[in-house]
């Protein structure tokens, strides 16, 4: 089933957080990561991660830096601290969002 682009972008930035504070990763790998670990839910275009991408690191929350892997260069991103900080601020800010929505449509009944 496909999701509707209004849901992903609410979430779109807490997921490529979550998956860079276990690893640096270039724009391609993570995009792959994504799509892998969602199952195709989350297949972004490079058209909408890399801007995600730019203003993270404006907001400082990641950092890049070049290096050569397979023979091309690449650019690698990396949560620093304060992006960390603000990972922990969107996922719990999540799970009382998707806890609230579960309650809701009655997800949340025993």
């Amino acid at each position: 089933m496909k999701v509707s682009k209004e849901l992903l972008k609410g979430s779109t930035g807490t997921l490529v957080l979550t998956v860079l504070s276990q690893r640096s990763m270039y724009g391609y790998e993570l995009i792959k990561e994504l799509d892998g670990r969602s199952g195709g839910v989350f297949a972004l275009k490079e058209g909408t991660l890399y801007p995600i991408l730019h203003a993270m690191e404006a907001e400082r929350w990641v950092r890049s830096h070049w290096e050569e892997s397979g023979g091309r260069k690449r650019k690698y991103y990396t949560v620093t601290e304060d992006g960390i900080k603000q990972l922990k601020l969107k996922t719990e800010e999540w799970r009382i969002f998707s806890g609230a929505v579960d309650a809701v449509l009655g997800e949340g009944r025993a």
